[in-house]
């Protein structure tokens, strides 16, 4: 059983901040990104990245347009040190490309870092540090004193290694790790410590970057947290706030999107969410949720589906199928009802007005992505969804009432199979229902010739093993054909439809009939490059259905 929470846990005590903004502010730019795939992602990955697949990654963050990106811990592995050596050295960072590298609070390490990014024209130093009470007791045996002195040093010894090296551009990036879990006085203390060491000002920014190091609250709270300190800090107007939230809550995204509304300018995160525990924030969902809303993000997800395959090659973790907006089955409705919804959406969308199609928050072909598999077909498919499949790959226009009998065929079909039906087994059962003398037919037909004054038809057909030629008067050859069968036959509704272009066009002819002794109607239909052929084809297809019916009803009833 679970332990109640009272009695085994601490929840985190809310913000006293009464007069809080954000819950009023809209997300109208996008931030500052930092792709931190490299580095955080990395690290949390059962098989590290090497360097080529490190760099295969690098050059894709580039092209999906990341100006700042973390490319490792070179201090804690030698992998990390000569890649970062390698982008160097090779010249391979893109002039509007800032590399970011991390390093603990400690003297070798910072020295080893600095060292690995020696003659990079711009890079960011992320130093942290620990704050949160449960750390400083249990992990340093450090009081608050104690902490803020650490960061005194450990920033000082950086400065005094990057000022001897003029030629790179440096920022710092300082981090009170386990934000989330610190008091905000002494968060906000330990950023100020870092402020002043580094001499924060006027052509020397630096980055305060707030992490939900283990998410341990509603979103609601760390924005609460982002804005206390979005006030408090000083000078604000050189200082970048950016937030690196976690997942270990499921809430990393919705965190970052309320830190964004209380003030902060930057995000780091992984494309699809990786990191450490359930993952860092999912930058793909952030960037695209903020695109829905008419905000772009300043990074091309326009071939999403690539971005994935890249990702999962680097990673070797897959994207789940039902990743928002990047996972293979997002965009695909098996759902009848959704099925339906969309049909009727595809069919009413301006291509010049807004986007609203019903159960897609975004059009697919701006990811990259065709409608092809929008819709597919499995058991709880229904009527909308098998006529928007027809109708895309084969130009079938199914009459309102026929898509309610045709989708009972497939729901047979697949409740038999348990298993999804494409497209192409899906017209094939269409042909085996409607267009094909399948066995018990009691009638086939062999040909017909029509009379000059399309008013008489003789038929070539055999019925019941027996081969015929019936002929047959009537106002049309519709009429026609079902005198000269002779049986007592109503059509109720009969068109006729174009299927595909050009020299593939064929006419595709629907009858829906009645039989004297068989209860409802039913379809039937006959395709053709000779519209009189596919309407004797349709009327004979509706006979034989409504024979069958009429048989299993004697059937019946003799039993």
């Amino acid at each position: 059983m679970i332990a109640k929470p009272a009695t085994k846990y601490q929840p985190i005590a809310p913000v006293a901040l009464t007069d809080r903004q954000w819950p009023t502010r809209s997300i109208t730019r996008a931030p500052v990104w930092l792709s931190t795939d490299l580095r955080d992602g990395n690290q949390a990955l059962f098989e590290p990245m090497n360097g080529e697949r490190k760099m295969k990654l690098f050059h894709e963050l580039v092209r999906i347009g990341f100006k700042e990106i973390e490319v490792g811990f070179p201090a804690a592995s030698q992998t990390d040190f000569d890649f970062v050596r390698r982008l160097i050295d090779e010249n391979l960072i893109p002039d509007d490309v800032t590399i970011m590298v991390m390093t603990q609070s400690r003297e070798d390490l910072i020295a080893r870092t600095v060292e690995a990014v020696q003659g990079a024209p711009r890079a960011i130093v992320h130093l942290y540090n620990a704050t949160a009470p449960a750390w400083r007791r249990i992990v340093f045996g450090m009081n608050v004193t104690q902490v803020m002195q650490l960061i005194a040093h450990h920033v000082g010894y950086l400065k005094q290694l990057t000022d001897a090296q003029p030629a790179t551009q440096w920022t710092l990036q300082y981090s009170p790790e386990t934000f989330s879990a610190t008091e905000l006085s002494v968060s906000l203390k330990a950023c100020q410590t870092a402020i002043a060491t580094w001499g924060a000002g006027p052509g020397r920014p630096i980055i305060i970057n707030l992490p939900t190091t283990v998410e341990n609250a509603t979103p609601n709270v760390f924005a609460d947290q982002i804005e206390w300190m979005d006030r408090h800090l000083s000078p604000r107007e050189h200082i970048v706030l950016s937030v690196h939230p976690h997942n270990d809550r499921g809430t990393g995204v919705a965190a970052a999107e309320l830190a964004m509304m209380a003030g902060a300018d930057r995000v780091e995160g992984c494309l699809f969410g990786n990191g450490e525990r359930c993952g860092n924030v999912d930058i793909v969902t952030l960037a695209l949720n903020m695109y829905t809303q008419g905000v772009h993000p300043n990074l091309d997800f326009s071939d999403i589906t690539s971005v994935a395959r890249i990702a999962e090659e680097c990673t070797s973790l897959p994207v789940h199928p039902r990743h928002p907006y990047a996972g293979d089955l997002v965009f695909t409705a098996f759902s009848g009802s959704h099925q339906d919804a969309i049909k009727k959406g595809f069919a009413a969308q301006d291509p010049h007005a807004l986007w609203e199609v019903p159960y897609l928050p975004i059009d697919p072909a701006d990811l990259g992505r065709t409608y092809d598999s929008v819709i597919r077909v499995n058991s709880q498919s229904g009527k909308g969804g098998i006529a928007f499949l027809l109708e895309r790959e084969h130009g079938v226009v199914m009459p309102r009432r026929m898509q309610v009998e045709f989708s009972a065929v497939v729901q047979r079909q697949t409740d038999a199979s348990e298993g999804e039906m494409s497209g192409e087994a899906l017209w094939e059962l269409f042909q085996t229902t409607y267009l094909r003398a399948q066995a018990p037919a009691a009638i086939t037909c062999h040909g017909h010739k029509l009379d000059e004054d399309g008013q008489g038809i003789e038929l070539d057909v055999t019925i019941d093993g027996t081969r015929q030629h019936l002929r047959g008067q009537g106002n049309g050859p519709i009429a026609a054909t079902v005198d000269a069968l002779g049986l007592p036959l109503r059509v109720d509704h009969y068109e006729e439809r174009a299927t595909g272009t050009g020299a593939n066009a064929q006419a595709l002819a629907i009858v829906e009939a009645a039989m004297e002794g068989v209860t409802g109607s039913t379809f039937g239909a006959g395709a053709s490059h000779n519209i009189v052929t596919a309407s004797v084809q349709a009327i004979v297809s509706v006979a034989n259905r409504l024979l069958v019916r009429r048989q299993g009803t004697l059937a019946a009833v003799a039993a």
